[in-house]
């Protein structure tokens, strides 16, 4: 099984990297992005690249602020 490492930058895009061939990246149309020869790509997550499902740095200019960290649920108390 091939290992694919997705690393969620700070204020950035989410870092994929994998052996070449291991993974598909499809459209909401179910198209194929063409990823040959590509080990590692970004994909946007502010929103702004004109380049999407991709990043090309539109995310720096813009100020996005990114959560990068899980966020443990609180416990509920019971009710008394």
């Amino acid at each position: 099984m091939s290992a694919v490492k997705i690393t969620v930058r700070k204020n950035g895009p989410y870092r994929v990297e994998a052996p070449e061939g291991s993974i598909e990246l499809v459209d909401a149309d179910g198209n194929n992005f063409d990823l040959t020869g590509k080990t590692a790509f970004s994909l946007c997550r502010c929103g702004g690249s004109v380049n999407k499902p991709f990043c090309d740095g539109t995310h720096s200019k813009i100020g996005f602020l990114g959560a990068e960290s899980a966020v443990k649920k609180a416990e509920e108390t019971p009710k008394a």
